[in-house]
């Protein structure tokens, strides 16, 4: 017997419609808040000129946001009695930074649109700005991301720690994120600028041998082997807080400060591309800004997943 049909309400017809349609586009806030991107720009252009390290962050805090269960703006979740979130995970508790930029960013927001923009957009358009502000690529960032109602340090770690890989474990964990190994090198160069922890980088100034020996001594003088571990030293030793492709010709130099960055020239599948780019600035720029806006594809909710939420610490 064949069975009736039964029609559903207008509302739900309307919800469908939107979830299957929802993607991503450079033009979602052009009619709800046209002035949305230039007042996020206002604010990172201010914070990179009191501090310009700060770019670094800013790009840093998007990459570890959309490593872990997508680009949602997870790791923006303060700790709840009823979840431990990703801002003290391992890979992230007294590394990341820039979380009081962004909250700035929708402050503003929120004062010309309230309720209209995520904090994943806000994430994905900071580091935009960022790269821009010293000297990197800028690109067309692809919105309509929701944020997250929950996030994990569980899950933070889990992902961060399947990192201590050779080169072809690193391939493949940026393969599962739909990246390529060119993506991969790519997202590496962010390197060119901002700094890393003396306990990330110890290992490798005392106990390896692929890095060049003189570049060794200067880094153990603000890295002591028992002491120092919050000690910071920039991860381009010549130019720290401009974007170029300096950090490609210290891999040839066997002076990548982690590493995870020296593996990308180490006689495997990547030193080609680490060539390339030592030579070609404009290549690896433009590959730069492809890959970021792949990596802000990572698994985002759209639609009807997720919330805007009102401040980006907290759950609505």
């Amino acid at each position: 017997m064949e069975m009736p049909q039964v029609a559903l309400p207008l509302f739900t017809v309307l919800l469908l419609c939107l979830a299957c349609n929802a993607q991503l586009s450079s033009t979602f806030y052009d009619q709800t808040c046209p002035n949305a991107l230039t007042t996020i720009q206002t604010v990172i252009r201010r914070a990179i000129s009191q501090e310009r390290r700060m770019a670094a962050y800013l790009i840093r805090l998007h990459f570890h946001d959309c490593f872990v269960q997508g680009c949602d703006a997870s790791i923006l979740l303060d700790d709840t009695p009823s979840m431990i979130g990703e801002k003290n995970a391992a890979a992230n508790k007294n590394s990341i930074r820039g979380y009081e930029v962004i909250h700035k960013a929708k402050s503003e927001v929120e004062k010309i649109c309230p309720g209209i923009v995520s904090c994943a957009d806000i994430l994905a358009v900071a580091a935009r700005d960022a790269s821009f502000a010293v000297g990197g690529p800028s690109w067309k960032v692809k919105l309509g991301r929701r944020d997250s109602t929950t996030a994990s340090a569980t899950l933070s770690e889990r992902e961060f720690s399947i990192f201590q890989v050779g080169v072809e474990g690193l391939i493949s964990i940026f393969a599962n994120k739909g990246l390529s190994i060119r993506d991969m090198v790519a997202l590496s160069g962010s390197h060119t600028i901002g700094q890393a922890r003396c306990f990330f980088f110890k290992n490798r100034i005392y106990n390896q041998s692929n890095i060049d020996a003189g570049f060794a001594k200067i880094r153990r003088k603000k890295c002591p082997a028992s002491d120092g571990n919050t000690n910071l030293a920039p991860l381009d030793l010549v130019t720290p807080n401009s974007f170029d492709n300096n950090y490609f010709k210290n891999l040839i130099q066997k002076k990548g400060l982690l590493e995870t960055d020296q593996l990308l020239f180490s006689g495997g599948p990547t030193d080609n591309i680490v060539t390339e780019y030592s030579r070609d600035p404009t290549a690896f720029k433009s590959d730069f800004a492809t890959a970021m806006i792949k990596m802000g594809d990572i698994q985002p909710l759209i639609g009807m997943e997720g919330q805007i939420r009102n401040i980006c610490s907290a759950v609505n």
